[in-house]
């Protein structure tokens, strides 16, 4: 059943939807464990995308239902999208656009990417394709990460480990690119943006939650940051969001996957992982492995 609305499913809406189902292929719709209670026949959650903070994992374990997901599938639309953000920062790419669509010919200076610094945050399957990228238009990579990725990919980039708050305080750019979780919710808050040069760029193209949201306001507000994008929100769309009326923020709608080759990628491995499961097999990305030992 498709969803009748253009945007993810709150938890009374998909209740209603999910209780003669065995298989569900879900967005970021949110599963809780009420909605799991109201789906008896339910065996496999088939995430279309990698991030479930938004699936109650031990409700759908305890209830034996596999969760699974599509990894590597978005990596470089995600990427790209980052990129693109970063560019759309520093060289003032929309408030050039509303100027001349106004008749305005006024130009502002913008700053060249090559030997500025960007610092990744969760240098894991899409932070590596954005430090391929990065490095590309010659900038110097700084990543932050208690799994590293191979030594011979940080050679290629020439990456350097930096601690969270040297990798703050170092770089131009700020890119997010980390699971949210307890210890990552709000990962950038005021303590964390004072850290930040005043004339850096945060981009957030993983998770709402990672971003104190009023925090950021407040730093743009105020100078102590030059500006920032963000693909994602606390609470989307996010309609109330003081940071929407600011010209020196860039916001898009959760589109980091949203190319139709990644669409079409994720929509087949997450048709494929939920026909296995329905088949009695076990299909390769499943996040809570505790439902088989169950068994």
């Amino acid at each position: 059943m498709n969803s009748p609305h253009d945007r993810p499913l709150k938890a009374t809406e998909l209740a209603t939807v999910v209780t003669d189902v065995v298989g569900a292929i879900l967005g970021l719709d949110d599963v809780t464990a009420d909605v799991l209670s109201q789906a008896k026949h339910l065996r496999v959650i088939s995430r279309h995308g990698v991030g479930v903070d938004n699936v109650d994992l031990e409700a759908a374990t305890s209830r034996g239902i596999v969760v699974t997901n599509t990894p590597g599938h978005n990596s470089v639309a995600v990427a790209e999208l980052t990129l693109a953000l970063v560019l759309a920062l520093a060289r003032r790419i929309p408030y050039h656009d509303r100027l001349v669509k106004q008749g305005d010919w006024a130009r502002v200076s913008g700053m060249d990417l090559a030997e500025h610094s960007l610092g990744i945050i969760g240098i894991g399957r899409i932070g590596k394709e954005v430090a391929k990228r990065a490095a590309g238009f010659g900038m110097r990579i700084l990543y932050h990460d208690p799994v590293p990725p191979p030594q011979e990919f940080l050679v290629s980039v020439q990456a350097s480990d930096r601690s969270l708050e040297d990798l703050l305080a170092e770089s131009d750019v700020v890119s997010l690119h980390c699971p949210l979780r307890d210890d990552t919710r709000n990962l950038i808050d005021r303590s964390a943006l004072k850290r930040i040069k005043s004339s850096a760029f945060l981009i957030n193209t993983a998770r709402g939650g990672l971003v104190d949201e009023q925090a950021l306001y407040e730093a743009l507000t105020e100078g102590a940051l030059a500006g920032a994008a963000c693909d994602v929100f606390s609470h989307e769309p996010p309609a109330d969001s003081p940071l929407l009326a600011l010209d020196n923020f860039i916001a898009t709608p959760h589109i980091g996957s949203a190319t139709l080759q990644t669409t079409l990628r994720m929509g087949l491995m997450a048709s494929e992982n939920a026909l296995a499961v329905l088949r009695g097999e076990r299909p390769a990305n499943v996040l809570n492995p505790e439902v088989y030992d169950r068994e």
